[in-house]
């Protein structure tokens, strides 16, 4: 138990949206997206929910309902513990699909939580995301919330993109299959707002984390996860008749040689196909030990994702090409169960455990390994150099360099005092350096140091009439209302008409003076909200009072004496007139001709680490406002005070700067303009309708698309 004892007890919200998670047997090694982070935010909820000064852990994933996994992961909710639960959110289709096709979804799966926060008793603690995609959820119920954000990466895209340039892939095919840009943009994102970022090893915050524009290594804090001792331990006696056996003496011609044991998914990154050829190239290898490969769980290798399938057949054509039958043992199956049994086994054999990956962001199969008795051989690129400098108990190999990893493998093979030192290291300093309570309590001591935030609490309405809680229609101003005077009048005639059914409202990046001036001039209905400056501030009609609570709620972290210094020495940007300008948006017009490109600017924001939301519109205009700040935030903080459903909610835009008001479970509408391609990354999301007519007439094109009145 934890002798941190805060005055309040915590309420800990864990994100990790992909992979199948589960409170029991879990699929480990069923596919790329099944690991060891599956395994991690499992252990970390329940050794959280041990301590003391912890009342709460909810770990949020997606819900699946899909015949081809099992109906566990179709529960809202799974107890893991008194005080810990599984959370699943809905999110895009109810099937079960890898972690790169879920870029689309994340903004619904971030709407959704937020809905079921807010039928909470009471707000989190504290959001911490697990990998880039929770990562983007996380920023924006941090931002919504202002609840502070942890980060734990366990993999980085662009390490991953360097492993994978080295290994020939060219940058379009990594593109097409792992959808790396989106993924480091989240990462970037997620490094620059995160008020703390846990790591597994210093390898992954001086190497990897080093790649990024916001690498602030004061922010990071080194915690390596832990193992569970009970389940993972030495054989108990020489003679421990173990099930799995049995398996193995189907492949094996001599099963008490002893075993080279490497347990992985069957994912190329994981290097085990070389693992295999260094094997086959050694004879003296070969002569002395089996090699165990246990990737996974199969039936038919033919009906395998693209990934695996290329994997298994590499290993059945390697073995067949050294004819290394009767010497090497690739089993179909094995449980969750099984896992430590194979360990032990292994050990029995005075075997060795290798982990021969391109890179290992941390590498809990080395842990398990080592708490069993195992000396380790793994990659020197990662958390393996942490862990066997930690614990004394193997030796590191260039992963690319087969000799080298064999001839490791006769080292400790071949010197049996050096086996026995390191066995006896391993057990001992496991348990020292990387039990699951000690990993807890230095987690706990580290949130304990974060500064008090307050989260923005619901205010009473200004106007509380219930007529408009039932649906509302947001529009954009500029290209989007405005720009058809037939469509137009239209437009305001289903206002008058309709007026009490829904909300009416305006978000537009003009000030206040600016969108009241232009609702005079074309004799459009006062809204029931303004958000304007592009959504720093809300107003509530008809006295036009502004909401207080969200100026305090975006305040947070704003510094724009020191962002016009840095921003105000680029070429080609030349600040806008103080009637653009407000309290909290910085105006500029933009030269593309000579202004450096937006990704530039964003690169020198994260550099200079400032955790800002710059938006291009109409290709000329940029605004900076606060990283919580965005017609999109301000929108859903009104949807909130309101009552009113995200899905109820139509909203129309035409320029970059509505981007993410569209995204999510709004029903979203670009209209026909000359700049709607600044939303063209939108025209594959599910709720977002391309008008065929522009401007107004889009807006009402829209509204019979949706039916929207009949909702």
């Amino acid at each position: 138990m934890s002798e941190n004892t805060n005055a309040k007890p915590l309420y800990i919200l864990l994100i990790s949206v992909h992979g199948l998670i589960r409170s029991r047997d879990l699929e480990l090694g069923r596919d790329a997206d099944t690991g060891g982070q599956t395994k991690y935010v499992i252990e970390l909820a329940k050794s959280l929910a041990r301590q003391v000064n912890v009342k709460r852990v909810d770990l949020v994933t997606r819900r699946i309902i899909d015949c081809e996994v099992a109906p566990d992961y179709a529960l809202a909710t799974e107890p893991l513990a008194e005080n810990a639960q599984i959370i699943r959110i809905d999110a895009g289709p109810e099937a079960y699909i890898r972690k790169e096709e879920l870029w689309d979804h994340l903004d619904s799966f971030a709407d959704n939580l937020l809905t079921w926060l807010h039928h909470q008793s009471e707000m989190p603690d504290i959001l911490h995301s697990h990998y880039a995609d929770a990562g983007y959820v996380g920023i924006r119920l941090s931002h919504w919330t202002g609840l502070p954000l942890i980060h734990t990466g366990h993999s980085l895209g662009r390490d991953k993109c360097h492993r994978l340039l080295a290994m020939g892939l060219t940058m379009e095919d990594i593109e097409k299959r792992y959808h790396l840009l989106r993924r480091i943009e989240a990462e970037e994102d997620t490094l620059t707002n995160a008020d703390l970022v846990i790591t597994s090893t210093r390898n992954e915050i001086e190497e990897q984390y080093e790649l990024y524009d916001c690498y602030t290594p004061d922010k990071m804090a080194i915690i390596p996860p832990g193992t569970d001792l009970e389940q993972f331990h030495p054989p108990l006696h020489r003679c421990e008749d173990i099930a799995f056996a049995k398996v193995l003496e189907m492949f094996l011609n001599e099963p008490d040689k002893p075993m080279i044991l490497a347990l992985s998914r069957p994912d190329e990154r994981k290097n085990i196909v070389g693992l295999l050829e260094a094997y086959g190239q050694s004879p003296r290898l070969q002569a002395m030990a089996n090699l165990v490969i246990v990737a996974g769980n199969r039936e038919d290798i033919r009906e395998l994702s693209e990934g695996p399938q290329g994997v298994l057949t590499e290993l059945l054509l390697v073995v067949d090409y050294y004819n290394l039958y009767g010497r090497v043992a690739l089993p179909k199956h094995h449980s969750a169960d099984d896992v430590a049994d194979i360990y032990r086994l292994a050990a029995l054999s005075r075997g060795i455990f290798v982990n021969p990956a391109l890179t290992e962001p941390f590498g809990l199969t080395l842990l398990e390994a080592a708490a069993t008795g195992l000396p380790l051989v793994a990659t020197e690129n990662g958390g393996p150099v942490d862990i066997i400098g930690n614990c004394h108990n193997g030796l590191l190999v260039d992963p690319l360099d087969k000799a080298a990893m064999a001839e490791a493998l006769l080292t400790l093979l071949e010197d049996t005092k050096l086996w026995s030192e390191f066995s006896g290291n391993g057990l001992q300093n496991v348990a020292r350096y990387y039990s699951w309570d000690a990993h807890a309590q230095a987690y706990l001591r580290k949130i304990s140091m974060l500064p008090h935030r307050e989260h923005l609490h619901k205010t009473p309405l200004v106007a509380k009439t219930g007529r408009y809680r039932k649906q509302a229609i947001f529009t954009a101003i500029d290209n989007t209302l405005l720009g058809d005077s037939e469509g137009l009048e239209h437009f305001v005639k289903l206002i008058r008409e309709k007026r009490k059914t829904f909300l009416f409202g305006i978000a537009s990046g003009r000030r206040l003076d600016s969108v009241l001036a232009i609702l005079k001039k074309h004799r459009i209905p006062m809204p029931d909200i303004l958000i304007t400056s592009l959504g720093t501030e809300i107003y509530y009609a008809p006295q036009l009072i502004a909401d207080i609570a969200w100026t305090y709620h975006i305040d947070h972290l704003w510094m724009p004496q020191v962002l016009r210094r840095i921003i105000g020495g680029l070429p080609g940007l030349t600040p806008q007139p103080k009637s653009e300008l407000s309290r909290f948006k910085l105006s500029y017009y933009y030269d593309s001709t000579i202004a450096p490109p937006m990704e530039e600017i964003l690169t020198l924001l994260r550099q200079q680490e400032f955790t800002v939301n710059p938006t291009l519109s109409f290709g000329q205009f940029l605004d900076i406002v606060p990283a919580r700040a965005s017609k999109g935030q301000a929108l859903r903080y009104v949807a909130r005070q309101w009552n009113i459903p995200l899905e109820r909610i139509l909203v129309t835009g035409g320029s970059g700067g509505d981007e993410d008001m569209l995204r999510g479970n709004t029903l979203g509408v670009v209209v026909a303009n000359r700049h709607r391609e600044e939303l063209s990354i939108l025209s594959d999301t599910e709720q977002v309708y391309f008008a065929e007519q522009s401007h107004a007439k889009g807006i009402l094109e829209a509204i019979e698309h949706y039916d929207f009145f009949n909702l």
